[in-house]
């Protein structure tokens, strides 16, 4: 059996310098802080899904539009609300009097990236269209399975300041996304720059192309492939009993978490040149990917997202990284 073609330095070091140049573009075009960028894009190379924790009008919309742009994809965004219905999101069936047959028309969710702003605005059912689409990358309409593109990512928002007439996403659809980051204010020479720039400037309108979805597909399949040993392994393991285990937390990590924590793992490794994932990758990943994913035994909802970021990384740092790994 020949080796896999994703497992050649080649394959390896186009991914990094392509992953590099995109994160580039964005932070060139956008007011944004270049680690939540890359997180994003990580996000994406790992065939994850991202969840913004952060107040209106800091840029969350033009993040999704950016990085679409920059791999000539296709974007759709769905401002959910409380009367939303699944078929707003998954699409409708309806039956052609002319042809005398049922006509699916396909709904935003069939596009490369998908905004889903505001999704605790949602109720329950309207939220639940998403999990099957988010895991499966394909939705069931009226009986009949139809896939979704690839790459695909979901980007959602949730206010956290304004909770009135909101549903708080359940666990298991928290669990459903694979990184959980803030926005963040710009700092003052970035918001200097973007309030002296022309008014009604868009800023995606300058950002050319990098690579394409299929370029991105090849990438994804790449960091799939970056080594993870045995040792590393058992840290990761590790890392996700102590949140079990511990008397702070309700609810631990769960195994989708783990597979999570290791996907992104891979990504950050293929970033920085490596051909294998280091515990540093392990750790350096494990608040986005876990933190939103917990439940503490004081609070299930109350917890800022601070907070809670707060706790993981005094848990984690008293679980010892395996040396010489």
């Amino acid at each position: 059996m020949s080796e896999s073609p994703y497992l050649s330095d080649r394959y390896r070091e186009t991914s990094r310098t392509t992953l590099h140049a995109i994160v580039t573009a964005l932070s060139g075009a956008l007011a944004t802080n270049r680690q939540v960028v890359s997180l994003a894009v990580m996000t994406l190379a790992a065939g994850g899904h991202l969840l913004l924790e952060d107040v209106p009008g800091i840029g969350k919309t033009t993040l999704a539009r950016a990085l679409a742009r920059t791999i000539s994809a296709q974007v759709s965004r769905i401002q959910f609300t409380s009367d939303m219905l699944p078929s707003d999101i998954t699409g409708v069936t309806v039956f052609d009097q002319g042809a005398r047959e049922f006509t699916f028309f396909r709904g935003p969710v069939f596009a490369e990236i998908v905004l889903a702003d505001e999704i605790n605005r949602a109720n329950p059912k309207a939220q639940a269209a998403l999990l099957e689409a988010m895991e499966e990358r394909r939705v069931t309409v009226d009986g009949t399975t139809y896939e979704l593109p690839r790459p695909f990512i979901v980007i959602a928002t949730q206010n956290p300041v304004e909770m009135e007439g909101t549903y708080p996403l359940p666990e298991a659809q928290l669990d459903r996304f694979m990184t959980r980051t803030s926005l963040g204010y710009p700092t003052p020479q970035a918001e200097a720059r973007m309030l002296i720039s022309p008014s009604g400037r868009d800023p995606v309108g300058a950002l050319k192309p990098v690579c394409t979805a299929g370029d991105m597909r090849a990438i994804i399949q790449t960091a799939a492939h970056i080594h993870v040993s045995q040792t590393v392994a058992a840290y990761a393991v590790s890392l996700l009993s102590a949140t079990r285990n511990s008397p702070q937390y309700r609810l631990g990590a769960s195994p989708r978490a783990g597979l999570a924590l290791l996907a992104m793992s891979r990504v950050r490794a293929l970033m920085q040149g490596q051909d294998s994932v280091f515990p540093g990758d392990v750790r350096a990943m494990a608040i986005p990917v876990l933190s939103h994913r917990l439940v503490l035994a004081d609070s299930a909802y109350g917890a800022t997202a601070s907070e809670r970021d707060q706790a993981l990384d005094s848990l984690l740092a008293r679980v010892p990284a395996p040396r010489g790994a």
